[in-house]
Order: C-alpha cells, then structure tokens, then sequence
C-alpha cells in the first residue's frame, strides 16, 4: 500500500463470542517499561460483572499483568460460588491447562453439591475455548494465580495475576491474558454473557477535560517524527539521567545546557516536553514576560530568583528557555545605556547557569530560539550548551512520517467499535509530496481544520458525516495555502 501503516499491529479475534481488538500489543508492551499501561478501562461487560481492568507493567526484567474484576451484590455465580481462588483454584486452573482428566470431576462435583447450574458453575469445565485459552497461559509460561475478596458492597472482587520475562513478553502473551480475563467475566456472568459484544484493548484514551491541555504537554520521543538524529541524541541524555552511579563512578558529566535552534513551528517546544516525559522530569517553562523587566536592574533579579528555585529542585527538572534570543540577544560592544542592560542581563545568566550546574545536576536548561545568530556566543559555549542542535523544515520523508505518528495518535485516542476516523484511502507519502515547505505546526493544523469540518457537518446535518478521506485533506491542505 504506501509504505505507512496508520493501525500497526492491529490484531482482532473472536473469543467466547466477543469480537476483540488488539492495537499495536508490542507498542503497549513497550510502553509498560516506562510505567503502568492500563487496559479495558472504558469497556462494559454483562451483569453481574460491573467492571474488569488489566494493568501492565514493566519492571525489574518481569512484565507483570495484574486483573481486577468486580461483580456486584448479590449470589455468585461461577467461579466464585465454587470457590475457584486461592491455592485450590490455582491448582485447579492448572490442572484444566493440562488437561488433568480428575479436573473436570472436580468441578462436577461441586456443582452438584451446590445445586448450581452446568452453564454457569461448569463454565470451566465444560468450555473448550476457555480450557484452550488456560493451556495456552501455561505454554507461554504465564502460570496464571487468582485470588477473591468481598468488597465493602457486598459485591466480589477477583484477581488474576501472571508474569513473563520482559525479554520474552511478546503480542502473544498479551492476547493470552486478555483471553484470561474475557474467560473469568464469562465464567461470573454465565456462558453466551459475552455474545455479540466488542473489546478494543489499546492505551488509555486522554480524559476529555484534557482536551484543553496543548497536546505537546503528553508528547513522547516515540511520536515525533522527522527528527531521528534528534530523538537519538535525546534518547541518549534520558540514559544518562536514569543511570546516575553510572555516571559518579566514571566522574562523568551529563549535558545539563541544549540549545535548539530552527525555523518556526518545527516542534522545538514539543521536543524538550518530550525529553521531560523521556526521563520521567517535571517540566518549566520560563516565558519572557517573567525575565524581561522595564525597570533598571529587574531583569537581573528575576534571572536570579528563577535560578535560586531552580537550584532548590529535588525532583529532575527540564527548563525551557523559549524564544531566548527575546531574552538574552547579542548587544555587541555598544556603549549606549540599552547594550549594556542587555550585557548585564546575558552575564548574570552566564553567572546562574555555571552555578546551577555544580549545585543541581538533575536540571537540564533547554533554549530554543528562531534566530541563533542574535545570541550572545560566549552565552552559549561548551560547559553551558554541550548540545546544540539544528531543528530543520522536515523534508518529504520526514513530513510522511509526521502525518502518519499524527493520525496514529488521533486514530488511538478516538476510534471506537463502530466509530472509523480515517478512511483506507489515507496516502500519507501523497500528503507528504502535496506539502512542501510545511513544518510539523503545519501539518497538525490540516488535520485540525478536517476535523472540525467532519464534526461541524455531523452536527449540523444529525447523520455521521462518514471517514475522514484522503481528498478531505487534500482539500485541507489548499486551503491551508490560500490562508
């Protein structure tokens, strides 16, 4: 097709007559080595389960898949009124995975004891897939555990519980836990509960109140494009800052000064929020407005007062200078009172940066500025800016590969069961050859203004207004043209 693939990885399956959608598993596991992924949060599942969540993470060289589901008030049904948890129901797990012949007389037998019915308190025994789905978790050296508890409902919680080497965690491990989970809500809520239904297992959506939020606050390294030299250099620094006896023992010194400079709207911004999020940092970002002081000697002391806090930070920090030539701008030798104000205030920020930098290592000083030549040179020298890199207009691959990390997100946060945003006809590559001369700014504002004309029609019209398409964005993009 174009080379771009918009859904990478999906992988949807039937399981116990649920359709289910698995989006880019080894993205999801990937991201777990940087902190907890939580999985089926939005999803809903038939009585008398009220909610089941899967948690991955990613730690200490295991990946760790934790499962709560919740049922409501009320009798049991299933595994929990036979008392499947614990160490009897692990080993009788274990026994239906290997298709222990005394298992199946086991839970006959309860069933019968119990007056229950073989749909739902047999669920196990009696259910091909779901003995298959248990057999696949112990070839793939999951070893599933549950346990249950009584929430202060008077509902009942029960947890599944599997782990795997983080270096054999694979998209099948996943889709075997899933397959777990889907198996405990069917075995509660009785056999046929899941028919019909659809799961769409992927990253957590944004909450809506975040929509306000500029989207380069959540940004990742993994989700720009255009800049691969500039990711790896980054990528680079956040090793540095998550290996610190490393660093002590070999007496060696982390670039703590990055100087960005380019033309406007190239993502400079977007990039030190993502080397923040890379190295787990807390993010500030100093606006002009807070240095730049109309009175004699002000600009100084505010230069002061954000280094003095800067000095005090327990928690790594990236702090972002941006437009720093409108702070601090090359005054040459002039002798009139306006060059040196200028002077003054470029040498108290020389002062501040070299002593931050022997007080606190965990804070990186990234500036980014338009025009590099109005900037002091001495300002931004080795031993203040180790870094300084170019953030050039992207070219015809780089824009290609920005369209498609944009629509990826937009697809991820959005797309639904039954709810397709982007059409098949979507050619990134053609985007990229129609939008020469546009920076990354560019290309999400396209996206934007297609958006906001599919929801305008949708809603003035009251009937779907159908996939975002390929000459949707063409249309977009003259129109981004002519202004």
């Amino acid at each position: 097709m174009t080379g771009y693939d918009l859904r990478p990885g999906t992988d949807s399956f039937d399981l116990f007559g649920a359709r289910v959608t698995l989006v880019d598993a080894a993205g999801l596991l990937a991201a777990a080595g940087a902190g907890p992924v939580e999985l089926l949060t939005d999803a809903t599942f038939p009585a008398p389960v009220r909610e089941a969540r899967l948690t991955v993470r990613g730690e200490d060289g295991t990946h760790r898949f934790d499962a709560e589901i919740r049922t409501a008030a009320g009798r049991s049904i299933g595994l929990l009124a036979l008392g499947v948890a614990g160490p009897a129901g692990i080993l009788l797990a274990r026994r239906l995975a290997t298709a222990d012949p005394t298992a199946n007389g086991v839970l006959a037998e309860a069933s019968r004891r119990l007056g229950l019915r073989s749909a739902g308190a047999t669920a196990l025994a009696d259910d091909p897939a779901g003995g298959e789905v248990l057999r696949e978790a112990e070839e793939r050296g999951l070893h599933p555990e549950l346990t249950y508890d009584e929430t202060p409902d008077g509902g009942r919680s029960v947890t599944l519980r599997a782990a795997v080497s983080s270096d054999e965690a694979s998209p099948a491990h996943l889709r075997t836990v899933v397959g777990l989970v889907l198996h405990l809500v069917r075995a509660l809520a009785g056999d046929g509960a899941l028919r019909g239904r659809s799961y769409l297992v992927g990253r957590r959506p944004e909450p809506a109140a975040a929509a306000a939020v500029p989207r380069s606050e959540a940004v990742t390294l993994d989700q720009v494009g255009g800049l691969a030299e500039v990711v790896a250099r980054f990528r680079e620094i956040a090793v540095s800052f998550r290996h610190p006896q490393v660093m002590a023992r070999w007496g060696a010194r982390r670039p703590q000064g990055i100087l960005m400079y380019g033309p406007p709207g190239t993502g400079k911004t977007m990039l030190a929020r993502a080397l923040a999020n890379e190295i787990g940092a807390d993010f500030r970002e100093i606006r002009t407005p807070e240095i730049l002081d109309k009175y004699l000697g002000g600009s100084e002391r505010n230069i002061k007062q954000i280094f003095r806090e800067a000095r005090r930070y327990r928690q790594p920090t990236v702090m972002l200078f941006d437009e720093f030539d409108s702070i601090i701008s090359y005054a040459g030798a002039g002798g009139d009172a306006a060059s040196q104000a200028v002077n003054a205030v470029a040498g108290i920020f020389k002062q501040e940066m070299n002593t931050l930098f022997e007080e606190n290592p965990d804070v990186i000083v990234v500036a980014t500025t338009n025009f590099p030549q109005r900037v002091d040179a001495s300002l931004v020298r080795s031993g203040r800016f180790d870094i300084k890199l170019a953030i050039p207009a992207p070219d015809e691959s780089g824009r290609a590969e920005i369209i498609t990390k944009m629509i990826r997100e937009l697809i991820q946060r959005h797309e639904r069961p039954g709810f397709r945003m982007f059409a098949a006809d979507v050619d990134p590559a053609e985007l990229a050859a129609l939008t020469p001369g546009l920076t990354g700014a560019d290309l999400r504002e396209v996206l934007r203004r297609v958006q906001l004309a599919k929801a305008m029609r949708e809603a003035t019209e009251g009937a779907p207004a159908g996939p975002i398409s390929q000459d949707d964005l063409r249309e977009a993009v003259a129109g981004l043209r002519r202004g």
